[in-house]
């Protein structure tokens, strides 16, 4: 895994997971693992992270991305509705493996139930969340 946004190439696995687990990284790929579908769009992210701005958001996703941690998933064209996201974020296979080899899995199925309970969210949300997802291999 290549890793950029300050980690370096060549990154041992210490500091891939000091990478990784830095605040907002770990709550963005923690917001991953509680998502019904485990692939928020980027409003949905944003939308958990309400004291971190949209723009931080989206910059440690890219860094996620470029660690090869995360991955953007588009729906195909004849897919994307309307008002609808398109694009979603999900972990990639070596990301996955990874975080077990790290024992940074540990709460998903914890993360998943919390998620159920959220009980404030906006119109938007839930209506992001049930938006079309693409099929992930």
């Amino acid at each position: 895994m290549g890793v950029d946004g300050g980690t370096p190439e060549g990154t041992d696995a210490r500091e891939l997971v000091h990478f990784v687990t830095q605040r907002t990284r770990f709550a963005l790929v923690n917001d991953i693992l509680q998502h019904p579908e485990q692939l928020p769009s980027m409003y949905e992210l944003e939308q958990l992270n309400p004291s971190v701005s949209d723009a931080t958001v989206y910059k440690h996703i890219q860094r996620l991305i470029d660690a090869g941690i995360v991955r953007e998933v588009a729906l195909p064209d004849d897919e994307r509705r309307q008002g609808y996201p398109w694009k979603f974020y999900g972990l990639t296979d070596e990301g996955r493996t990874f975080l077990e080899d790290h024992n940074l899995l540990g709460a998903e199925e914890t993360l998943q139930r919390i998620y159920e309970t959220i009980a404030d969210k906006p119109e938007k949300m839930i209506k992001y969340e049930n938006a079309p997802r693409p099929a992930v291999e």
